[in-house]
């Protein structure tokens, strides 16, 4: 930013030293010389803004990556998924896909998509559950004859 500034102060310097006078073509080029060193100072406060927003979102980004690391400190996993929640992925993109355990008990059939690419990922057909992988139990207790017959199905 300063070299802009030597420049124009340059400029400045240069045409003070030409004498031109107060013939149009000097008022012309003084005239360009006082809009080039405004637009040097706008240049100029423009960077600092830029650093200072810089220098805010680094803050930020640190306060965040201190907050996560609180929040899921507990979740030995990383688990994305909450309590009772179950956490597959899916099998086109690879995104975790997380649902409520509560669909293992429903009697209609409930099909799972993918968020990101609309792949069924889960579907709970008569009690035999299907999915691309295991869903994994992040939460919550279920009874171990669903346990194992949905261990046998998938």
């Amino acid at each position: 930013m300063n070299d802009l500034k030597t420049r124009v102060a340059y400029l400045q310097g240069l045409s003070t030293g030409l004498e031109l006078g107060e013939s149009k073509e000097g008022k012309l080029l003084r005239g360009i010389i006082e809009v080039l060193d405004e637009f040097a100072d706008s240049v100029g406060d423009l960077a600092e803004g830029q650093e200072q927003l810089e220098d805010y979102l680094e803050s930020i980004d640190e306060d965040l990556y201190q907050l996560e690391d609180e929040v899921f400190e507990n979740d030995a996993e990383h688990c994305i998924c909450g309590a009772d929640y179950l956490e597959v992925d899916c099998p086109k993109c690879g995104e975790t896909v997380c649902f409520e355990s509560d669909i293992l008990q429903d009697d209609d059939i409930v099909e799972v998509t993918c968020p990101n690419c609309d792949e069924v990922v889960f579907v709970n057909d008569d009690n035999s559950y299907q999915s691309a992988n295991r869903p994994e139990m992040l939460a919550g207790k279920e009874d171990n004859t669903r346990q194992e017959s949905t261990e046998e199905d998938i």
